[in-house]
């Protein structure tokens, strides 16, 4: 398989690309660019312009923002087959994070100028963009609706189920390992708790079975996830 044809593969996964047909998605991976980073290197800063779309073939590169005491906390990371730095291309507005290389990375980028001439050549890549902004404010809304009406527990199973839907399908079944290289106080950055009420929830899904934690890697068990979500 050649490096086009592997990128063309990888924007099936993304939730930007992931609804174009390969003909559409090969039109995409026409108008990239490769680029490579060496661990360590940043990709780019907080309130930058956002000039490029830059999709993961290999290597991991993390998110992350500054407190204002200084410290460094993650909220993502993106690995091979994802996408980032989409919304400030999209917007026009500014990078509103920083995005550094983990590892060594190897990446396609898509500049603005190309994805406006694909969004003006192609009314389906328009309509994925679309759909794609529109999923983005659907997710913003449930995760403030999260916040404000669900337990943590219940908040950290919603986590864990869009990580290995986004990682492994959005039909995944039995029990998934996921990678979740962030601490527990970026955890709670992310579902908006504090570092010991994680801790305690974190306890509480590992007691009833829907996780395990070993280091890094969580094992998720997909169904017992999903009932405490239901419930």
């Amino acid at each position: 398989m050649t490096a086009k044809d592997n990128a063309i593969d990888f924007l099936a996964r993304t939730a930007l690309f992931g609804a174009l047909e390969e003909p559409d998605r090969r039109a995409v991976v026409q108008e990239m660019r490769d680029a490579s980073f060496d661990a360590g290197q940043l990709v780019f800063s907080r309130g930058d312009t956002g000039k490029d779309i830059y999709l993961v073939t290999s290597g991991r590169v993390r998110l992350s923002v500054l407190t204002p005491e200084g410290r460094e906390l993650s909220f993502a990371h993106a690995e091979a087959g994802q996408i980032f730095g989409e919304i400030a291309v999209l917007d026009g507005g500014a990078r509103t994070a920083d995005a550094t290389a983990v590892t060594k990375v190897a990446a396609r980028t898509l500049s603005k100028g190309a994805l406006m001439r694909l969004i003006e050549s192609r009314p389906v890549v328009r309509e994925s963009v679309i759909r794609f902004l529109c999923n983005r404010v659907r997710e913003a809304d449930q995760q403030l609706e999260g916040i404000a009406l669900y337990p943590i527990e219940v908040r950290l199973a919603r986590f864990f189920l869009a990580s290995s839907r986004q990682k492994f399908g959005p039909d995944v079944e039995g029990k998934v390992a996921l990678d979740l290289p962030i601490s527990q106080s970026e955890l709670a950055l992310l579902i908006g708790a504090s570092r010991p009420k994680v801790n305690a929830a974190l306890a509480l899904l590992e007691d009833g079975g829907a996780i395990k934690r070993a280091d890094q890697r969580m094992m998720c068990d997909i169904e017992k996830l999903e009932d405490i979500v239901e419930a």
